[in-house]
């Protein structure tokens, strides 16, 4: 079929697999022209790891230091009449390039908080892996049910200190509005702490470590978002911050755990990016477009590829991580520089409909959003058919 976007709110409906493959490449092309990681990881299971920093997580070792590489996710497949997700045809273009290059790659899809999923990845990584030197925590699910009680929570993007009112964007029609985000209540809350927190990346922990399968030495990451205090009310303090103090607190108890096997855990602060999380929290898309030309102004911009990478390469398995005074790895630390939050908070102030053109990359913006689908990527003929059935080679 012809495939087009079809973009409903803040999700497109529609992805092109032959795009989806080309922004794939592009990452690879981008990791090849880089040093090798020194030292880097074997063996690594990436939970969350179809699109964005997962599928960039992915992406790194595997073809920086050769890694064999198990991934997690959730995705719909297409079918002769409808495409799949970006997520489906991200991972089939990365398993055949892996599988070019003769890395071992394999992924499952399914439901990553279940008992059974981890079973059939430790099953996986013991038949075919050896033991895990990197697990990579980057799941984003607006529910989850827990594998033992049977009971199933959302999460909410809420404040937690009464309503709160600010300028965002409406990314359909590209203008500057005003939005009120009410507080939610103590079980939204705890509710979006066991979707978000740290939970299922200390029962993935334990249950790898219980099989033993994860290696002496082995290390595992997780992600979060810090941002500048006008973005604080509806993240930091908010519903998704509280969850993140929670991943924080399992980091702690994580890095306990694994120095027996002298392993470390980590959460990673990186930098604001279009994605098809960020891109559903009021607020932060406006955020990231005056973001996006305040960077690129000054060469500093990074996509989720070059995100990742710096992280591997200058914190992970270099010999000082940085971490900051709360023990965090910062790759947001672009982002935060001082000149660039003054810069932003000072076009913050002024933005409105009449300047915005001149204030914001709104046009970065909405092209970083279609390529999280496959779309407006150079040398992709899209007006040719593609095939929606396209799959990753282990799930086919």
């Amino acid at each position: 079929m012809i495939v087009s976007p079809k973009i409903r709110g803040f999700i497109c409906i529609t992805s092109h697999p032959d795009g989806c493959a080309a922004n794939v490449q592009e990452q690879i092309d981008y990791v090849k022209s880089q040093p090798k990681v020194e030292n880097g990881p074997k063996n690594v299971l990436v939970i969350g790891s179809s699109a964005g920093y997962g599928l960039a997580s992915r992406i790194v070792p595997a073809f920086s230091s050769g890694a064999n590489t198990l991934g997690l996710f959730f995705e719909k497949p297409g079918s002769e009449k409808r495409t799949g997700s970006a997520g489906w045809y991200n991972t089939a273009a990365f398993e055949k390039a892996a599988a070019a290059e003769g890395l071992f790659a394999k992924s499952l899809n399914g439901d990553a908080f279940s008992h059974d999923l981890k079973k059939q990845a430790i099953d996986i990584i013991k038949s075919d892996m050896g033991k895990i030197d990197l697990v990579v925590y980057s799941l984003a699910s607006p529910r989850r049910t827990d594998p033992d009680t049977g009971e199933t929570y959302s999460s909410v993007l809420k404040t937690t200190g009464g309503e709160y009112t600010n300028k965002t964007l409406n990314t359909d029609k590209g203008e500057v509005s005003e939005v009120t985000i009410g507080a939610a209540t103590d079980e939204e809350i705890e509710n979006t702490i066991k979707v978000m927190g740290g939970e299922d990346w200390e029962l993935w922990m334990n249950a790898l470590a219980d099989a033993d399968v994860l290696a002496d030495g082995v290390k595992t990451v997780a992600y979060s978002y810090i941002g500048p205090e006008l973005t604080w009310p509806i993240y930091t303090d908010g519903t998704i911050g509280q969850a993140k103090k929670d991943l924080e607190k399992s980091c702690a108890k994580l890095n306990d755990k694994l120095s027996a096997l002298n392993g470390s855990a980590y959460v990673s602060v990186n930098k604001a990016l279009v994605t098809q999380a960020s891109s559903a929290i009021p607020v932060v898309p406006l955020y990231i477009s005056i973001l996006y030309k305040e960077m690129k102004a000054k060469g500093l911009h990074e996509g989720c590829i070059e995100q990742i990478q710096r992280l591997f390469s200058d914190r992970l398995y270099a010999d000082d991580p940085q971490l900051d005074e709360a023990g965090r790895i910062r790759i947001d630390d672009w982002e935060m520089r001082d000149d660039i939050q003054a810069a932003v908070a000072e076009s913050w102030k002024k933005i409105s409909n009449e300047n915005f053109a001149d204030l914001a990359d709104f046009q970065g913006y909405q092209d970083e959003f279609l390529r999280l689908f496959g779309f407006g990527i150079d040398g992709v003929d899209y007006d040719a058919e593609t095939d929606p059935e396209t799959a990753p080679a282990s799930l086919s």
